[in-house]
């Protein structure tokens, strides 16, 4: 199981308008030279975290900024806003477990607390994490 790469992607676009929103007009052409992804992909998920109020994108070649502080938007506020997991759910349960089978007439209610708790730490997890972290940690690798 994988989360979606549009977690770690939305996470690369706020470095890189951070980093260069100050000198460039950062775009959805100039995030896909930084992210090496189709520019098609990136409009989807700044349309994305602009509708979660995370960014503004001024139409045309505008650019985009973020709306808020670092400090106050969490890697949980990205994570929710690129629907990384289908209806909010970290797992997904298959969908027939044989009711004649004591395992599979079972399964969900063995399963379903242990999981939600699971899915409950990560995302407490994620919530602990902050852009800010992220500017942070790239001054002192990249030493912008």
């Amino acid at each position: 199981m994988q989360i979606s790469s549009r977690f770690t992607l939305a996470v690369h676009i706020f470095a890189c308008i951070e980093q260069f929103a100050k000198t460039s007009k950062v775009t959805s052409d100039f995030l896909a030279g930084s992210t090496n992804v189709n520019p098609v992909i990136i409009r989807k998920l700044l349309g994305q975290l602009k509708n979660a109020g995370l960014i503004d994108v001024a139409r045309g070649t505008g650019g985009t900024t973020i709306s808020r502080p670092l400090e106050k938007i969490t890697f949980l506020d990205i994570y929710r806003a690129v629907e990384c997991v289908e209806n909010e759910q970290l797992f997904h349960f298959h969908e027939n477990p044989n009711p004649d089978c004591p395992v599979g007439k079972n399964i969900h209610h063995i399963l379903d607390g242990k999981l939600e708790r699971v899915q409950s730490a990560m995302e407490k997890e994620l919530e602990a994490i902050t852009l800010a972290d992220v500017k942070s940690d790239l001054k002192k690798i990249a030493m912008f």
